[in-house]
């Protein structure tokens, strides 16, 4: 029976709500005054964001991934809370407090403000280095391995609206929005500043990053989610692994494909990850497997994000840690560690990922899902980035108004959505078999292909995989198809075809680094069948 779409649509009208766009005018750009580059950033930023020009701000700052504590108090911290109020973008009052021994105190907090963000550009450094100098009572109170002052830029500049309040700069500091579902407590007057960073290998890079979250923005957030857990089932770091699968099945519930691998290796080089909208995985030190490749098929938009003690540690290179080589190959948005924060305070990607198909800003959902503050966490994209700030309905409307290409997977989201509901594989086979998307579109003809498989009909999965083949593919998506076509036709009993699948697999695909792999399978089944071949005639009998 043929499902009209737009009963689809409006069903997924109620999972996101609409939620209006922070706008330019929320932002501080600060930049390094020593780097030309820095500026060139902050200008693009700006000018990309309607950021007003007396909201872009230049201090004079190390030329080096790393500052000193003193040289992050007086030549960043300092300046910029006094930049803020001298320029009223926020004001302080004062409060008289008692504290634990009875003694009154005057301190000042953030009362009202007109900005929420800050963009920090390629050259503000990202990592304050370790004073050894500096001993603080607080610090007999923690745990060991908590005994330490070194911090992510991003996360000490965090609590800026709290700056002129009593202090301590060892250990992580609890930030009071972890878990928050009200976007108006994320609020310099609630005492949070919500830093982000463009940043990266190259300035091109960095600049690159706000272009590709207003493609996504504006043509909507497509592609697929990867999540790559350890399988953990108990153990101390399980609870890596359990933010790691409510991220997919996040993902699941809000219509995209969703791929888990539960194994403990993380994804191989050889399994074919294209059109990639969300990556979450852990634990490797370095960007390995589908990542280390030449070619890494991120959609625009792309959220990446690996977790591990330094995945931050540099940004400026292609191959080492993880921040660094996601944002080279094409993704949009990510967080990382800059040094060690134990598990517990690393980002719940959970949580971000809710909050994020909810409708936040990157900058919203990266600081709600942070147990921490003044710790070791950067976040690495543009904050006003809000890819779900429309709803499904009006996505969809937009694209099939301007004919759209992305339609295509408008169309997978509404059905997966469906699936999620309760709908039968065969209503959701039925309706894409009538939808004129579907004859020109690899997306929808593969999903049509899943759905034959899934209602038992092997015969009509090959046809559709085959079809697939014939509707631009991309790359990666091409060696799916010819490795998912090759399992069915060898199920299927139906090796010829299969041998000569893995030969159009290795013709196609010459980079491909399962090659080895599928010519030992190739070999193998040429064998098979030599052994089953007529003796008279030569010719095998299977078919």
């Amino acid at each position: 029976m043929k499902l009209p779409a737009i009963r689809l649509v409006v069903l997924a009208f109620a999972l996101a709500p609409w939620l209006a766009y922070s706008g330019g005018d929320e932002v501080v750009v600060v930049y390094n005054s020593r780097l030309p580059e820095s500026k060139a950033v902050a200008d693009h930023y700006a000018q990309a964001r309607h950021v007003p020009k007396k909201q872009v701000f230049g201090f004079d700052l190390p030329k080096t991934e790393e500052i000193s504590r003193s040289e992050f108090h007086d030549q960043l911290q300092e300046p910029l809370a006094d930049k803020l109020e001298r320029d009223n973008l926020w004001h302080l009052t004062t409060d008289i407090v008692t504290d634990s021994n009875g003694l009154m105190h005057v301190q000042a907090r953030v009362a009202t403000s007109r900005i929420r963000y800050a963009v920090l550009c390629y050259g503000v450094p990202f990592r304050i280095r370790e004073d050894s100098g500096l001993h603080e009572p607080v610090e007999n109170t923690m745990p060991q391995e908590f005994r330490r002052n070194e911090a992510a830029v991003d996360s000490e500049l965090a609590w800026l609206p709290r700056f002129r309040m009593p202090y301590h700069l060892a250990g992580p500091m609890q930030n009071w929005v972890y878990g928050t579902t009200n976007t108006a407590l994320l609020n310099p007057t609630n005492g949070i500043l919500l830093v982000a960073r463009l940043d990266g290998p190259t300035p091109e890079i960095a600049s690159g990053l706000v272009d590709k979250a207003l493609a996504a923005e504006r043509d909507g957030w497509w592609g697929r989610a990867y999540v790559d857990t350890r399988g953990l089932t108990n153990g101390t770091y399980l609870l890596g692994d359990q933010w790691l699968l409510g991220a997919a099945e996040i993902c699941r519930l809000s219509g995209l494909e969703t791929i888990v691998d539960k194994n403990p290796n993380t994804f191989p080089a050889d399994f074919p990850m294209s059109q990639i909208a969300v990556y979450a995985g852990w634990y490797v030190a370095n960007a390995d497997g589908p990542f280390a490749l030449p070619k890494v098929e991120f959609m625009p938009g792309a959220f990446a994000y690996h977790l591990h003690s330094y995945s931050a540690y540099t940004l400026r290179s292609t191959n080492q840690y993880w921040c660094g080589p996601l944002l080279a190959k094409g993704a949009t948005c990510t967080m990382g560690c800059v040094d060690e924060p134990y598990l517990i305070f690393t980002p719940n990607v959970a949580a971000f990922m809710a909050r994020f198909f909810d409708g936040y800003t990157f900058g919203e959902a990266a600081w709600a899902s942070q147990p921490a503050l003044s710790w070791q966490i950067t976040v690495i994209g543009d904050p006003l980035y809000c890819p779900c700030g429309r709803s499904p309905a009006e996505v969809h409307a937009e694209l099939a108004r301007t004919h759209s290409p992305l339609i295509e997977w408008s169309f997978l989201r509404l059905v997966n959505l469906d699936l999620v509901r309760g709908a039968p594989p065969e209503q959701m086979s039925a309706y894409l078999e009538n939808i004129p998307a579907t004859t020109n579109s690899a997306v929808l003809t593969e999903k049509l292909a899943d759905l034959y498989e899934a209602q038992g009909k092997p015969s009509s999965a090959i046809d559709y995989y085959q079809l697939a083949l014939t509707r631009g593919p991309s790359p990666e998506q091409r060696i799916r198809l010819r490795l998912t076509l090759a399992d069915e036709l060898l199920a299927a009993g139906r090796d010829q075809e299969a041998v000569e699948d893995y030969q159009h697999l290795l013709d196609e695909s010459p980079d491909y680094p399962g090659q080895p792999g599928i010519q030992a399978k190739l070999t193998a089944l040429k064998q098979k069948l030599a052994l089953v071949a007529d003796p008279n005639t030569g010719v095998s009998t299977n078919k």
